[in-house]
């Protein structure tokens, strides 16, 4: 028999969202991976969902798993209709007229339904009730101003459900590149000792840059902490170990003296199995740090030369671990600038289907970019 035909509306007043028990947890995951698997095979890829709930950004309530079900059913009973993660973030907002505060806002990630559920309104009922959770979710927290999620499917349908597209989703790409003696041009490669420190200073010099100047839009900002930095080299480390036998001991590169440094944070994505030569393995910059943006000319053509070396290192660290790209998230001005003046050869690349950044607003306005500036969407901030 069909179990389809004895499916709930989407409509239906029995639908509620809910979190899993441990037996729901692996169905949800279980289908899952079909979508996220990667380079995992299924019993690894729980393995590591399982362990991705234990790390800073998700433990002690920071992810939070839903699962739109009938309430009128018993639990391990109960069909898995369509499920999705939230994840709490410290965020940054200045309003028009330059109060700063400290706020949270949730990510909405791993949106998903059983192809055989699909087109039955599951999906428009879940976002619809997790927008009526979550200004309200955990407000122990913080007062929450928003939502963010990043579409890959396109723009339209999560717009229609509220989560606005931003136009701030264009990104550096760099092919990997062996690149010898970095030392000789100033590189030093950044560990997980040294993530707490270098997250601190950027961190301070965030709330130094938005509490000092005004603008006429609203600013917002995903706090680049160390809890975001951990959750994506929690997952590479897991992945790596698996394929390789092995985990990445760099986490990005440094260049300069203090007050004059450029770094980045990178993280290693395996989308497919090395053996079989995938396109899309790519080593993804979290977060690139400019500790002096208002260098004057001649100390903007030493950023320059800095930016070739944290770029050469970037391209090295790829061809090191057998990805096929390096890519760089939404540069602002200054870093294209920067970055087409080291004559590296490189694509700026419109993304057009996949990982569009999109908010749900619930403060002050409208919360399109018109009324908001989303500061720093980079890849950190993606869950």
């Amino acid at each position: 028999m069909d179990d389809t035909l004895a499916l709930p509306k989407a409509q239906s007043p029995d639908l509620y969202l809910t979190h899993p028990t441990s037996r729901e947890f692996e169905a949800i995951y279980s289908l899952g991976f079909l979508e996220w698997g990667d380079a995992l095979t299924l019993p690894q890829y729980l393995e590591e969902s399982a362990f991705l709930t234990t790390v800073p950004l998700a433990r002690d309530g920071g992810m939070s798993i839903w699962f739109l079900t009938d309430k009128t059913l018993p639990q391990d009973q109960r069909p898995i209709l369509c499920s999705c993660e939230t994840f709490r973030n410290h965020t940054f907002v200045t309003d028009r007229e330059g109060h700063f505060s400290e706020v949270i806002t949730h990510s909405v990630a791993s949106v998903f339904c059983n192809p055989k559920y699909r087109r039955r309104g599951y999906a428009t009922r879940l976002l619809a009730e997790l927008a009526e959770i979550l200004p309200s979710w955990q407000a122990e927290s913080g007062r929450c101003i928003g939502s963010i999620l990043f579409s890959d499917i396109g723009k339209d349908f999560y717009a229609k459900r509220g989560w606005h597209p931003f136009p701030l989703n264009n990104q550096i790409e760099l092919d990997p590149m062996h690149v010898p003696d970095l030392s000789l041009v100033g590189i030093r490669f950044i560990v997980e000792e040294d993530l707490d420190q270098l997250c601190k200073d950027d961190e301070a010099m965030i709330r130094r840059a938005m509490t000092s100047s005004s603008s006429s839009q609203i600013r917002m900002m995903i706090v680049p902490d160390l809890d975001h930095m951990l959750w994506h080299h929690r997952k590479e480390e897991f992945a790596c170990d698996k394929i390789f036998g092995k985990q990445p001991r760099f986490k990005g590169a440094v260049t300069g003296e203090p007050n004059d440094r450029i770094w980045v944070i990178w993280t290693h994505r395996y989308y497919g199995h090395p053996h079989n030569n995938p396109l899309d393995n790519t080593l993804y910059i979290l977060r690139v740090v400019i500790e002096n943006p208002s260098a004057d000319l001649e100390q903007r053509e030493h950023q320059v030369e800095q930016m070739r070396a944290i770029l050469w290192a970037a391209q090295d660290e790829a061809a090191e671990w057998h990805l096929r790209s390096v890519k760089l998230w939404d540069p602002g001005y200054l870093l294209q600038d920067i970055v087409e003046r080291t004559s590296i050869q490189h694509r700026r690349v419109e993304r057009e289907d996949e990982s569009i950044a999109s908010l749900m607003w619930f403060g002050e306005g409208s919360g399109k970019d018109d009324m908001v500036e989303w500061l720093g969407n980079e890849k950190y901030g993606w869950c």
